[in-house]
């Protein structure tokens, strides 16, 4: 089993930026992919970014040039960093950790993006 706990979510203004990062625990060793997901009110959960192991990413195109995603496999952390928030960032950002025995799901970290 896979534990996942986010942290660094907050209330930020349009334009702004947030750090966000995620530490797994538990059978780690066996982790290959880990990503951010998030899911804002009346709308399904949906991808933001996600890296391999090995560091290859996918990032959502609504996202791309301004969200960073990294990881560090020796501290089983990953972050995502995000700049040019805009309103529409407003949701709940989980962390994802994939192995052989499924997903693992973090309990989320709001993320509220207004003036």
């Amino acid at each position: 089993q896979v534990q996942v706990v986010e942290s660094g979510g907050g209330l930020v203004q349009p334009g702004g930026f947030l750090r966000l990062s995620c530490v797994a625990s538990g059978s780690i060793f066996s982790i290959d992919v880990m990503g951010w997901y998030r899911q804002a009110p009346g709308k399904q959960r949906e991808l933001v970014a996600s890296i391999t192991e090995g560091g290859s990413t996918v990032v959502a195109n609504s996202v791309k040039g301004r969200f960073t995603i990294s990881r560090d496999n020796a501290k089983s952390t990953v972050a995502l960093q995000m700049s040019s928030l805009k309103p529409e960032d407003t949701a709940v950002y989980y962390c994802n950790a994939h192995n052989v025995l499924g997903n693992s799901w973090g309990p989320g970290t709001q993320v509220t993006v207004s003036s």
